[in-house]
């Protein structure tokens, strides 16, 4: 059975950091949260991290994040919208 579009993106970005350092120049996430996530030990873990914090602080916050994905994971964003 196929995962939600959250489930699905946890499990298959990739290349977290450069993610993570555009969520922080855009004030997304604080210095502690950036922090916080990069010291996951995992990509799942630090998606997860993305997801429980950021995503939860509102719209603009869940829209800065998907503008990032989209710049970052376009074939990934393009094949979940196509489901």
């Amino acid at each position: 059975s196929e995962g939600t579009p959250t489930a699905e993106l946890i499990k298959r970005v990739n290349n977290i950091s450069p993610i993570l350092d555009q969520l922080l120049d855009k004030k997304v996430i604080q210095d502690e949260v950036y922090d916080n996530i990069r010291s996951r030990s995992t990509n799942t873990e630090k998606m997860r991290g993305i997801f429980d914090g950021p995503m939860r602080a509102g719209r603009a916050c869940k829209d800065a994040f998907y503008e990032i994905l989209k710049e970052q994971e376009p074939y990934l964003i393009a094949d979940l919208q196509g489901k």
